[in-house]
């Protein structure tokens, strides 16, 4: 291992998170810093805004608060699907609060530094500035690999 890759390995494990929510997308899991997570909740169709996005699907009120709506599978390029186990996981990223339509959550899962590997150039036409790096972690059915989001990035343009 270089010395470049051993500083960027560290400064990716100390910038990802060390426990995350896992969800899925499309049959990939991914990780969201279980810190930014406020509450999941079944989904509920949200009120739609005209013009609007097509991966913001509206707005909900949330015990008073009005909380946009996002749909992950549309922010990725998947096809929209809705389904029994699709949630909403309601996320407060600096001084917003959002909602994030995924397939469905799993668990919460402890990471060590030593499971998490940073994001491999993509090359110039593929944009994934939202993953902070991988981590593989024990399942059920052997080693499983989560992509770890960078809620921040993911959201700046929203």
């Amino acid at each position: 291992m270089t010395a470049l890759s051993i500083l960027e390995n560290r400064a990716v494990a100390s910038a990802a998170p060390p426990e995350v929510l896992t969800s899925t997308l499309g049959g990939q899991e991914y990780g969201i810093d279980i810190l930014a997570v406020q509450e999941i909740r079944r989904y509920e169709a949200p009120t739609r805004i005209a013009n609007a996005a097509s991966h913001l699907l509206g707005i909900v009120n949330l015990r008073g608060v009005i909380v946009p709506i996002v749909d992950l599978r549309r922010s990725m390029g998947l096809p929209a699907e809705h389904g029994a186990s699709t949630v909403t996981v309601i996320v407060n990223v600096g001084a917003r609060t959002v909602g994030l339509v995924v397939d469905e959550v799993s668990d919460v899962v402890t990471l060590d530094p030593e499971q998490i590997q940073p994001r491999p150039s993509l090359g110039n036409g593929a944009s994934a500035d939202f993953i902070v790096g991988f981590a593989t972690v024990a399942g059920a059915e052997g080693p499983r690999m989560l992509l770890l989001l960078d809620l921040e990035a993911l959201l700046r343009d929203f």
